[in-house]
């Protein structure tokens, strides 16, 4: 069954208008370990664990190669965590019988190559529109709501509002990679595509490689609804804690997008 709306779930918690949400991935929990094999660490107990700390949703990507998330764990997150699951996946046919059987909240599409250590781009879905076209309908009819993982570009997003995706979620790993003016303008392609996601009535997210150093400035975007946020999360827990990693992360949003609301 189809999970329900996060306010749904949580009436109490963060869910007002103009409050960031954060998606915790927990992919790289599911890394550490496949690197032994075992049930150990458990990829949903993260998900819990997170759920505890404050955040909204929760982030699996079940790669083709089954390299961290596995079958068993998707079947998991759905029965056990309390929490809304955003599926990203590859726009596949596997993948998409997967989703339709599962039923996640959300379904991001996200491209994938066998030989990268983690997702290197956007989806191009300009160029990919035939293959994408129909994946958005058929899992937008099952009650799927689609995100599509694109590059901050007006092409991406004027073609994701064609293909009627309800959702974009803007790679930002070359604004965190950037450094000093580079990132800057980084940031600026950030802000005119959340600009723009938000004329074309596309809800807007941001993701991939966001960090304790890098969030506060795309927190600020008040386009954006939701940021999701993995890695880092799971490489400061080895050091603090993972509930403790994703506390501060979620004060360090909360806080910037206050101050955007005091002076807007």
């Amino acid at each position: 069954m189809s999970q329900g709306p996060v306010e749904s779930l949580h009436p109490n918690r963060r869910h007002r208008p103009g409050v960031l949400r954060l998606g915790v991935n927990i992919d790289h929990v599911a890394t550490i370990r496949n690197a032994r094999g075992g049930r150990h660490p458990d990829p949903v107990r993260a998900a819990i664990l997170a759920a505890g700390a404050g955040a909204d949703g929760i982030t699996a990507h079940l790669r083709e190669d089954r390299r961290h998330i596995s079958d068993e764990d998707i079947l998991r997150l759905t029965a056990e965590v309390q929490l809304p699951l955003n599926l990203e996946m590859a726009p596949t046919d596997e993948m998409v019988k997967i989703a339709l059987r599962h039923r996640p909240h959300a379904a991001c599409l996200v491209p994938e190559k066998r030989e990268e250590l983690t997702t290197e781009g956007g989806l191009d879905v300009a160029v990919h529109h035939n293959v994408v076209a129909p994946i958005v309908r058929e899992l937008s009819e099952a009650g799927i709501r689609v995100s599509l993982f694109i590059d901050p570009d007006h092409v991406q997003l004027a073609v994701a509002r064609e293909l009627g995706a309800l959702v974009v979620e803007l790679h930002a790993g070359a604004y965190c990679e950037a450094e000093g003016e580079d990132r800057k303008r980084e940031l600026v392609r950030l802000e005119d595509a959340a600009r723009q996601a938000a004329e074309l009535g596309l809800e807007c997210h941001a993701g991939h490689g966001l960090s304790f150093d890098t969030v506060g400035a795309v927190a600020a975007i008040p386009q954006l609804a939701e940021l999701n946020i993995g890695h880092f999360l799971v490489g400061e827990a080895i050091f603090g804690g993972f509930d403790s990693s994703i506390r501060r992360m979620r004060a360090i949003m909360d806080n910037m997008r206050g101050a955007v609301g005091l002076t807007a």
